[in-house]
């Protein structure tokens, strides 16, 4: 039997700086469609650092629910991402899309995680439960996402839409993190 040969994780075409979009078109790591998607992608891996820290973090919550929404957001980041890295809009016609109704989506799953939740009248920091604190990871990391996207002009594109709503929901999931574990939000001392 003979063995399939495996590709090679490294290609060296990247060595210089330069990368291939999924149009095959050649651009500058720096460019701003890679920055985007880069974003995305590294948005998407803090989601599943998140989605795993609810594990050992949240004992006492039922987070199957959650988890299962945070796996369908990192779908929707992988759509969001082949999106962005490409330029011609015959191949991105043929891409995964986004439409209303992701982003219905996850305004109700906004909707079902702000409804418990104390009227904010302070703003929060950063920390307090771990989970949460990845939460806000998210958020920040999202909006830069979400900025990059603007960069490239895409300013009536559903992905910005998406972006937009997505930074509210992990703003929400840090304080429901908050609220079930029963750690205090961390409120910002403007004399500190």
């Amino acid at each position: 039997m003979s063995q399939i040969p495996k590709a090679s994780v490294y290609t060296k075409k990247g060595d210089l700086g330069s990368t291939s979009l999924v149009d095959g078109q050649s651009v500058s790591k720096y460019h701003p469609r890679v920055q985007a998607y880069g974003d995305v992608d590294e948005l998407n891996s803090f989601i599943g650092s998140l989605r795993d820290s609810l594990n050992s973090q949240m004992d006492a919550v039922d987070v199957t629910v959650l988890q299962k929404s945070l796996f369908r957001i990192q779908n929707h980041l992988f759509n969001i991402g082949s999106r962005l890295a490409c330029e011609n809009e015959q191949i991105i016609a043929k891409l995964p899309s986004l439409d209303d109704s992701h982003i219905e989506w996850l305004e109700k799953e906004i909707d079902f995680l702000n409804h418990p939740l104390p009227k904010l009248s302070s703003f929060i920091l950063p920390g307090g439960h771990p989970s949460s604190s990845w939460a806000h990871l998210c958020r920040t990391v999202c909006r830069r996402a979400e900025r990059h996207v603007v960069g490239l002009g895409e300013k009536n594109s559903q992905e910005l839409v998406y972006l937009n709503r997505l930074s509210d929901y992990f703003f929400t999931l840090a304080r429901w993190i908050h609220l079930q574990t029963k750690a205090p939000e961390v409120i910002w001392d403007a004399k500190a």
